[in-house]
């Protein structure tokens, strides 16, 4: 199977390095060929001289695309490839990721996509894209206003991710991250290319939701591994919010109806539930002693959110394997704190919360 492997890059040279680095090696592992085109949205002349010494095509639109138009503009210039993986440069493939990912679409899936690490030690899973909605975009508002509703609305999405994180073989899913994405050709030109329109976040969840109704099949493949150090060029951007906001707003329009975003807008003008106190402060360097807890295996959650979702988790087996601790690597990303953390059970039931302060190790 002809396969090109899109990379959309902006002002992360170093990162896009070591993305092709680890694509490089599991491509010779598993004997694979591919073409590797790097459209290369923003990059400054000591960056740019990094990525002209990679062994890819380098495209240079002349301006910064968005992922979308990035995505759109790698597609186009590989006509040939019969398989094509989209992604992200703040993504390394694993050993046999790619193999794994083309077997799936050998077998008959249209999309796959891979289970992904937040942190190089493989410590913190990361959850699945949302199950978009109306029910779940109301619930996900109405989580800030109270505690009732925030318990609700993570009993809801700690099932859906459990759902991903406990599949041993490949899963039927449309929640699947854009960091790394493998489709067929004839899946693009089935659904059509990305909406450009998205200048950052939702293109993916956009276009994997217009495969979903048009019936092509799509897989999570947890044979499938990778790391993704998320949002390292997003972060750089300082329109993100911005087009966060506006990226929202346009897919809230398209499959909601123009009517649902003022909805949103008039009930996050409601008041905050007093019941949503912060959680207790983890002591520095403390960890999390989870002798005393159970039953096993539990759930350590740790998500930037206070309401505890969307989250990354760990799972731990029994009590021998000791204090938990966050990745020190996760931990240098978020040097004055903003993490928060949850313990739970096996039924999902809440068992602890901490907030985690800033230098945590």
């Amino acid at each position: 199977m002809c396969l090109a492997i899109v990379i959309v890059h902006y002002h992360t040279p170093a990162l896009a390095a070591e993305a092709v680095a680890a694509l490089a090696a599991d491509l010779a592992g598993a004997g694979l060929t591919a073409d590797l085109v790097l459209v290369d949205n923003g990059s400054d002349a000591a960056g740019r001289e990094i990525l002209e010494r990679l062994p890819v095509r380098r495209l240079d639109p002349g301006e910064n695309l968005g992922y979308a138009g990035g995505v759109n503009l790698g597609v186009a210039n590989a006509p040939a490839a019969e398989a094509i993986v989209l992604m992200n440069p703040d993504v390394l493939v694993l050993p046999g990721c790619l193999a794994a990912l083309l077997a799936e679409l050998a077998a008959g899936a249209e999309i796959a996509g891979p289970r992904a690490y937040w942190d190089r030690g493989r410590q913190l899973v990361l959850p699945p894209a949302e199950a978009r909605s109306r029910r779940g975009e109301l619930l996900h508002l109405l989580a800030g206003r109270g505690e009732g509703w925030a318990a609700r609305a993570r009993r809801r999405w700690r099932r859906h991710a459990r759902r991903h994180w406990e599949a041993e073989r490949p899963l039927p899913s449309h929640e699947l991250s854009g960091s790394l994405l493998a489709l067929r050709r004839s899946a693009w030109e089935r659904v059509g290319p990305f909406d450009s329109g998205y200048r950052l976040f939702f293109e993916e969840t956009d276009w994997l939701l217009r495969a979903r109704r048009a019936g092509l099949p799509s897989r999570y493949v947890p044979a499938a591994q990778a790391i993704h150090l998320y949002n390292q060029s997003g972060a750089l951007e300082p329109r993100s919010r911005e087009w966060f906001e506006a990226s929202a707003e346009r897919f809230r329009k398209r499959h909601y109806g123009a009517w649902f975003p003022p909805v949103l807008r008039g009930l996050a003008r409601l008041p905050a539930s007093p019941s949503l106190r912060p959680p207790e402060p983890l002591a520095p360097g403390g960890g999390l002693d989870l002798g005393a807890l159970g039953p096993f295996p539990l759930w350590i959650e740790v998500s930037p959110n206070p309401l505890g979702f969307p989250a990354a988790a760990h799972r731990v087996e029994s009590a021998a394997e000791g204090r938990w601790q966050l990745p020190p690597e996760i931990a240098a990303q978020f040097p004055g704190g903003g993490l928060f953390v949850r313990v739970t059970d096996p039924h999902g039931r809440e068992l602890l919360r901490r907030s985690l302060p800033g230098g945590l190790a």
